[in-house]
């Protein structure tokens, strides 16, 4: 691994390690090793330490293990993302700046043309924008802790649903338009149908 200056060599290993999790590289499972992660990139043990210590921070690791979310958690996810996420929508239609709007219609053209890894980029701060635009900070708590799981599902939604930009962009035009109610609507249909492919993905493992 090159490093590069001067961006901090711990900053640099998480978004390695981050980026290896996101793509399946390391797999649901895999128990995080300081020493040999260390070995292989040629860094001392402290950076290594730091960046486990932050996936971990932030949900993607359970005892150094790349987690699996389970079913329930899932369920649980999305249950109440589609709640809060389609008020969230609900309420940006009217509720979001100008300058957040040109922001989300980038966020759908890069989407649209990025690799894998800025294509999950976007998607991620898409629907994160929206969450920040309603104006309930609790509501973004929410979402915010839920963000492992919704990394890893989204890792998947992501390789299967090639129909998530244009759902994106239906969903723009409404907040585009000031049209609450079918901002809201199309933000219940989209997470459906997301949580949908999580659950044929459960089925595919379980056959």
């Amino acid at each position: 691994m090159q490093f590069q200056k001067p961006i901090p060599v711990n900053q640099q290993i998480y978004e390695f390690l981050f980026k290896q999790i996101m793509e399946g590289t390391i797999s649901a499972g895999t128990r995080l090793a300081e020493e040999r992660i260390a070995a292989q990139l040629g860094v001392s043990r402290t950076p290594v330490r730091e960046s486990i210590l932050r996936l971990e921070h932030e949900g993607l690791l359970r005892n150094k293990c790349v987690i699996e979310p389970t079913l329930k958690e899932v369920r649980e996810c999305y249950e109440i993302r589609i709640l809060l996420e389609s008020y969230a929508a609900r309420q940006a239609a009217t509720l979001m700046t100008e300058t957040d709007k040109k922001h989300l219609q980038s966020l759908i053209t890069t989407s649209k043309s990025g690799d894998f890894e800025t294509t999950m980029r976007a998607h991620t701060e898409f629907h994160n924008l929206i969450v920040r635009a309603c104006g309930n900070d609790r509501i973004a708590r929410i979402i915010e802790r839920m963000q492992a799981i919704i990394l890893l599902c989204r890792r998947d939604v992501v390789r299967n649903r090639v129909e998530l930009p244009d759902e994106h962009g239906d969903i723009f035009e409404a907040v585009l338009s000031g049209n609450g109610d079918l901002a809201e609507s199309l933000m219940r249909q989209h997470l459906v149908r997301n949580y949908q492919e999580m659950l044929n993905r459960f089925g595919r493992i379980l056959q």
